[in-house]
């Protein structure tokens, strides 16, 4: 690298607090701690709250007011982090060489290059009408991120995805040739310091494991269950849940129709050791969610189980790309109840 002084590397992720995200942007500044400490780069992080992603050698901007809704998230990508990128450039006597977005808008900065890591598959949602009954935010969700992504987007010398599924579906929808992306899948999770619980069930069991949101699609599993014990009886199989029915609209209106089906469990949440505790235990993983940019469960459930767990997925783009390696991954219609029902059948009867 030419020059005796460090260039500056922004990483701006002030809207990532948990999940998925929180652990790439935190792979994201570990890598560039290490970096920063050699003297190589200059490192600077936007983020809510520092102590979620804290590595040596890297200046920390804390911005958590920016979280607090879409219209002061606006105001930081468009405004506060313009300010930011000028008073840096001012700072150091030469701009930014590069800003990295992790979470999908490219901010008006003074930068040499830009890059956007693209992970909000929501644009890609086919809504139904139950959505704006269940959760009106998530269909103007969808749309506000649609109109939210196109934004400055040209600006990016590069868009970061983790699939190419996702990468053809942006491509089109942004009008960007597909050279533009760069496809990084995620890597499975090391599962070595995982302690798992010793749970085992009498009967076959089928495990679910994600957030109450309407998009997840519990009701087709819950049908299917439903199906499946007018079929063969109660006390046949079980089918666990990692909701309680109770945390809102929509798991109310899962349990209100489907909490009088036995073989049905509503486990509600549960600790890290007894969620991999149940991934071992499964006869099989359902994942019906009807929009993904990965499925992390699914990862989770095949890194736990060796790569040879039983994997019932919605036939979808994320789905096939995930468990493209799955022996034994077979797919149903994301809502065909039916379909699922003699799937879950049938992973009954070779049990």
């Amino acid at each position: 690298m030419d020059g005796s002084v460090p260039r500056t590397v922004v990483v701006s992720a002030v809207n990532i607090r948990k999940g998925g995200t929180l652990t790439i942007l935190r792979d994201c500044l570990k890598y560039l701690s290490g970096l920063a400490e050699a003297g190589e780069w200059k490192v600077i992080a936007l983020v809510h709250k520092q102590a979620l992603c804290d590595y040596p050698g890297i200046e920390y901007m804390e911005i958590p007011w920016s979280a607090k809704g879409w219209g002061r998230r606006l105001w930081c990508e468009y405004v506060t982090m313009h300010r930011i990128s000028k008073d840096l450039a001012k700072r150091d006597g030469r701009p930014v060489y590069m800003w990295l977005s992790m979470h999908d808008t490219t901010p008006r900065v003074v930068a040499e290059h830009q890059e956007v890591y693209c992970h909000t598959s929501f644009p890609f949602l086919k809504v139904i009408p139950r959505d704006w009954i269940m959760d009106p935010k998530v269909p103007l969700f969808a749309n506000f991120t649609r109109w939210a992504y196109r934004i400055n987007v040209r600006r990016n010398d590069c868009l970061i995805v983790q699939q190419e599924w996702f990468r053809d579906a942006m491509a089109k929808m942004l009008h960007l040739p597909a050279s533009k992306f760069r496809v990084i899948p995620p890597q499975l999770p090391d599962m070595s310091s995982v302690k798992a619980s010793e749970i085992r069930y009498p009967v076959p069991m089928f495990f679910y494991a994600s957030s109450p949101d309407c998009h997840k699609n519990f009701e087709t599993l819950c049908e299917a269950a439903r199906l499946l014990e007018n079929d063969l009886g109660k006390g046949q199989f079980k089918v666990v849940l990692s909701i309680s029915g109770t945390e809102n609209r929509y798991a109310r209106w899962l349990y209100k129709n489907w909490g009088n089906v036995k073989s049905i469990e509503f486990a509600g949440y549960m600790s890290r050791e007894d969620l991999f505790g149940l991934y071992k235990a499964a006869d099989a993983f359902v994942f019906p969610s009807r929009v993904e940019t990965w499925g992390l469960p699914i990862s989770e459930f095949l890194a736990s189980t060796g790569g040879r767990g039983r994997l019932l997925l919605a036939d979808l783009p994320y789905a096939h790309g995930v468990a493209s390696n799955a022996p034994r991954a077979k797919f149903f219609p994301a809502r065909d109840a039916k379909a699922l029902k003699q799937l879950m059948y049938e992973s009954i009867a070779v049990r």
